[in-house]
């Protein structure tokens, strides 16, 4: 549901010419953030007591893995009101001030912001801007911060039941909810906030409210916006969600059969490999100078509601998964991918844990691409990393670019069609293409300038050149 609503903002905003933005955002981001990996963690389904104590014991693994920024699912109490399923979603917010006792305690969870920061890792949570649930106090309490339908009752967006929608045309909403997050700065030391569906709030209170945080943080906190619109990132949001890259990579899968959610026939538009150049571009010139985007296989949204990677993307999964590293932004990892974890996690209920060991090598995969994605500054998100620079392929099944600051470049090239075929056009193109290239993870000079991939197969260079 909340995947829809982005998709329509999305086209919304397209419709309204909103690609209309300032040269440059005025942000100014945490510099921690630029060659960052962020992590998910969805705290329920983490581990078989899902707590907060018990995900702690995993933050050694995580370091390990590279994760920088631990993005926590809603950690607050989930409303018993119209409740769904068994446990309820984590989107209906019962106390803004509390955390969830499924999870333990707000000391238990001030420990482990304390431990993620001992380990050298960030931590933000997912906020609930939009709406609450419906027997949150602000219910009784303060009914003028909602909006009511034609019959003088409160409601929720679409067919979210279990949730009444806010009113943002009242100042006493708006320093209700600025009071609420800023407390969670203040008193528990986090690094920032997820915002879900961030595009359903006015833009000018997440201008009002990202000034408010970093003066109350006394630095820069880190703002991830799920929406796309690109005015959230003018003033507000350090990184939006790259939906229409997910999307494509859906899209380019199922036009290579290799989509299988579902009836595995979804009625998607045809779409191929050139189709990644031409939408990077796209978005270089319509989002501000220095913004990021949040490039990824999955999360709780697409792995609960749309399928796995496997089922979306099939075994173009670690194709699309390196891909999502070099583009420009910055990647996720959502709970178990790092494990290869293969089913839906149940949303409204308990599920079974990931299998977390032994390590199989779904954690080598990510942990080698961490470790790139920190040690190459062209990777880095923003203007300071490398600018995009697309090469000529020998077909537009075929995509390969490059990310490029100064004389340093990494350069990926996938086949992403069902037949075999070499990345570049020519030999020759290749040999210039790859000039002083080793491989990303093993160092070694490849040993053919333009080998035949077969589908899904991909090729990951690193070049320094005159060093």
């Amino acid at each position: 549901m909340k995947r829809l609503f982005a998709a329509l903002a999305g086209s919304l905003a397209a419709l309204l010419g909103w690609g209309a933005t300032p040269a440059h955002t005025t942000l100014s981001h945490p510099e921690w953030s630029r060659n960052a990996v962020i992590y998910e963690v969805n705290v329920r389904q983490y581990t078989p007591e899902g707590t907060f104590r018990a995900f702690s014991k995993h933050l050694p693994r995580l370091k390990e893995l590279g994760a920088d920024i631990l993005w926590l699912m809603p950690v607050h109490p989930i409303s018993e009101v119209n409740r769904k399923g068994e446990l309820g979603s984590y989107y209906a917010v019962a106390d803004y001030k509390k955390v969830n006792p499924e999870f333990g305690s707000m000391e238990d969870f001030k420990a482990l912001v304390d431990s993620a920061h001992a380990a050298g890792m960030k931590v933000i949570i997912d906020w609930v801007p939009n709406h609450t649930g419906c027997d949150n106090p602000w219910v009784t309490q303060h009914p003028e911060y909602y909006k009511l339908d034609k019959d003088g009752k409160m409601y929720g967006p679409h067919d979210w039941t279990d949730v009444y929608q806010l009113d943002y045309s009242q100042r006493a909403t708006r320093s209700a909810m600025l009071d609420a997050m800023t407390f969670w700065l203040t008193e528990t030391g986090i690094d920032g906030f997820r915002c879900d569906v961030a595009g359903m709030v006015p833009v000018d209170f997440w201008n009002e409210a990202r000034a408010a945080f970093d003066t109350a943080a006394g630095r820069p906190v880190f703002m991830l916006a799920e929406a796309t619109e690109p005015e959230l990132a003018e003033h507000a949001f350090d990184m939006v969600y790259n939906w229409p890259m997910k999307d494509l990579f859906s899209h380019i899968a199922a036009s290579a059969g290799r989509y299988s959610f579902g009836n595995g026939t979804p009625n998607f538009p045809a779409k191929n490999a050139a189709d990644i150049d031409s939408l990077v571009a796209s978005q270089t010139a319509t989002y501000p100078a220095d913004s990021y985007m949040m490039n990824m296989t999955s999360n709780h949204d697409l792995n609960s509601w749309e399928g796995t990677e496997f089922e979306r993307l099939g075994d173009f999964a670690p194709a699309f998964a390196a891909i999502s590293y070099i583009l420009p932004g910055m990647p996720l990892i959502y709970t178990g991918q790092e494990a290869g974890l293969d089913r839906a996690l149940e949303f409204f209920k308990k599920d079974i844990a990931p299998q977390w060991e032994p390590r199989n090598r779904y954690f080598e995969f990510y942990r080698n691409l961490n470790a790139l994605k920190h040690r190459r500054p062209e990777l880095a998100a923003g203007e300071k990393g490398g600018r995009f620079v697309a090469l000529k392929t020998s077909s537009p099944n075929v995509v390969a670019f490059k990310r490029v600051l100064g004389r340093k470049a990494t350069l990926i090239a996938a086949n992403l069609g069902t037949e075999p075929a070499r990345p570049f056009a020519c030999d020759k193109c290749a040999a210039s293409a790859v000039e002083g290239a080793v491989d990303a993870f093993s160092g070694e000079k490849p040993a053919e300038v333009n080998p035949e991939l077969k589908p899904g197969e991909y090729i990951l260079y690193t070049i320094d050149s005159n060093e």
